[in-house]
């Protein structure tokens, strides 16, 4: 808000320049016209108006208020000087008239908008109408002046005031759509959040339930209770509202010090090995990546050997990865009993979440390539740094 206001009184100040000096000029180029003053009033009217344009430029370069009380004196001096005269001509009457009206009321623009600015307009504007009143009561008709100078300072001072309320209502629509745009953000935060949770509860917590349901068939009981194990430290970690980035699951992205494929890889190949499911890894081992891609692909990666050792009917799996320029791929494959790629429902949280989600978030994709009875190959690419 500061920072607007300050455009909004540098955007005011302009406009009282460009006021401020159009009329100092204008006045006085009027008495150039012959006949229209002597040459003293020329000289003065030229000192005069010089004074009122370096007031202004200094008022509407520092804000200072001082400035604008000495343009409308060099106004009012003006005005005085041109009323003394015993025979008035219109051309300087119509430079009187510019002079209250334009180059005087300019200080109106900015000044209005200040605490006190109406009061500080008023005795200002006071100050001329006394001024155009005192050659009035020497018997000059002032009318002219003095009609100009109440609509001048009006005006003036409505420009002041519908700028200032205008800048005002748009500074609120902007903290309104700043608001608005922060509120979206936490949200889409929050979503991110749930949904990364819900991954790692159905890759971790749901896996291991499903083996219970089920028994435990194929897996032993050593490594039931290890993976009972990690899943009650992953639950404490949710409660307590621990982030689960940065490999805080001990399952798919363990703590290491190493970031490299090679280490991950074989915490994974171990982990399914526990489970029943020999895991062959060709190709490239070492691999750095950053950690939220490394993240990213370790828990795609364990999803789909879920899924294998849990759909397939087999208990081998190979892993092949590679990479070039631009990307790198880990293929899942197996000769299990395989499936229509097509019946995969893309609702399904393990695959549309925990594969696919989990991928497109570091703007990586999944392919799968399966028939019933000939196995399934899975496709996992992710973007190099």
């Amino acid at each position: 808000m500061k920072r607007i206001h300050k455009e909004r009184d540098r955007l005011l100040r302009r406009l009282a320049r460009v006021s401020g000096l159009s009329g100092a000029v204008g006045s006085f180029l009027c008495l150039l016209v012959p006949g229209a003053s002597t040459g003293l009033e020329l000289l003065l009217a030229a000192v005069l108006s010089a004074g009122a344009i370096v007031c202004i430029v200094v008022y509407t370069a520092r804000g200072a208020i001082a400035p604008a009380l000495g343009a409308v004196a060099c106004s009012v001096a003006l005005i005085s000087v041109l009323g003394a005269a015993p025979v008035i001509d219109p051309v300087a009457v119509s430079a009187m008239a510019v002079t209250a009206a334009v180059t005087a009321s300019s200080v109106a623009i900015p000044l209005i908008v200040r605490p006190d600015g109406a009061f500080i307009v008023l005795g200002l504007l006071a100050a001329v109408l006394i001024a155009v009143g005192v050659v009035a009561v020497t018997g000059h008709a002032m009318q002219t002046v003095a009609i100009g100078a109440l609509m001048g300072w009006a005006a003036n001072s409505s420009i002041g005031v519908w700028l200032d309320r205008s800048i005002a209502a748009a500074a609120d629509r902007i903290h309104e759509v700043g608001r608005a745009h922060e509120a979206e953000r936490l949200a889409s935060e929050l979503e991110s959040q749930q949904r990364q949770d819900a991954r790692v509860l159905h890759d971790t917590v749901l896996a291991t339930l499903s083996l219970l349901a089920h028994s435990g068939v194929g897996v032993g009981a050593g490594a039931l209770r290890q993976q009972a194990g990690d899943d009650a430290r992953l639950l404490k970690q949710l409660r307590l509202g621990a982030p689960l980035d940065r490999g805080s699951t001990a399952v798919f992205s363990p703590e290491a010090d190493d970031d490299s494929l090679g280490v991950t890889f074989e915490s994974v190949r171990q982990r399914f090995a526990r489970m029943g499911l020999d895991v062959n890894w060709h190709g490239a081992g070492r691999l750095a990546l950053p950690r939220d891609t490394l993240d990213a692909l370790l828990g795609a990666l364990g999803e789909c050997l879920e899924n294998v050792r849990r759909h397939s009917g087999v208990t081998e799996a190979d892993v092949t990865v590679s990479d070039d320029e631009r990307t790198v791929r880990a293929m899942v494959t197996d000769a299990g009993s395989g499936f229509e790629p097509d019946a995969v429902g893309g609702g399904r949280l393990g695959y549309a979440e925990s594969v696919v989600g989990r991928l497109s978030v570091v703007g990586g994709r999944a392919r799968i390539f399966s028939s019933p009875g000939s196995g399934t190959t899975v496709m996992l690419e992710v973007p190099k740094p």
